[in-house]
């Protein structure tokens, strides 16, 4: 495996793995605090993913990243971090764009780019910046081991767009279920390996 930081070294490997569909995701919905699990189809399609080698599994405490979890490395002490969580949609959870194309709070976070606070729930900066704190802990705890961090679209996009180089936007870091990117990270940058 190259080592893009020359002789620096200890650096550390990452694999971020977006969970499994619901059947929120298949309905397009928002879907952050609602604790829903994998849908059959989502249990189908992740049993076939070929699982990254890692040393440690963290997960998002939400069922859909643990049933993921559990499927990818079954014989795994999983490891759960509340900071990892998806951002919460508020008023907008379980809700789809269709259902919410009349409300003015959703026309209003729209012509926000996405940075208004969602209505009863979270700012999406506070959010972001939750996720890349709580990452931030896992590779200081983790340093030097390979870690497979199993989580949501919002979280990987949320440390992607903080620590990736070259830097794209939050938005352009979109992953669907059950990908992601297996990355090199070392002084607050990541290097995309491979995707998953």
């Amino acid at each position: 495996m190259r080592n893009w930081y020359g002789d620096k070294g200890g650096f550390m490997i990452l694999n971020l793995i977006r969970h499994g569909r619901t059947a929120g995701n298949i309905g397009k919905k928002y879907i952050g605090v609602t604790d829903e699990p994998l849908c059959p189809e989502g249990i189908s399609e992740i049993k076939k993913i070929d699982c990254p080698a890692c040393d440690a599994v963290i997960a998002s405490p939400m069922k859909r990243c643990i049933q993921t979890a559990e499927i990818i490395y079954p014989d795994r002490n999983i490891i759960v971090r509340d900071g990892l969580k998806e951002c919460d949609f508020g008023d907008f959870e379980g809700k789809n764009y269709a259902e919410l194309s009349e409300n003015p709070d959703y026309q209003m976070w729209i012509d926000s780019n996405g940075t208004a606070t969602f209505p009863h729930g979270e700012n999406p900066e506070n959010f972001r910046k939750r996720c890349t704190a709580t990452f931030l802990e896992i590779v200081r705890e983790y340093n030097n081991l390979v870690v497979s961090m199993i989580v949501h679209g919002g979280t990987i996009m949320s440390v992607m767009s903080e620590f990736a180089v070259p830097h794209k936007d939050f938005y352009e870091w979109h992953v669907k279920n059950g990908g992601g990117f297996t990355v090199e990270y070392f002084s607050r940058k990541i290097a995309i390996l491979e995707e998953i």
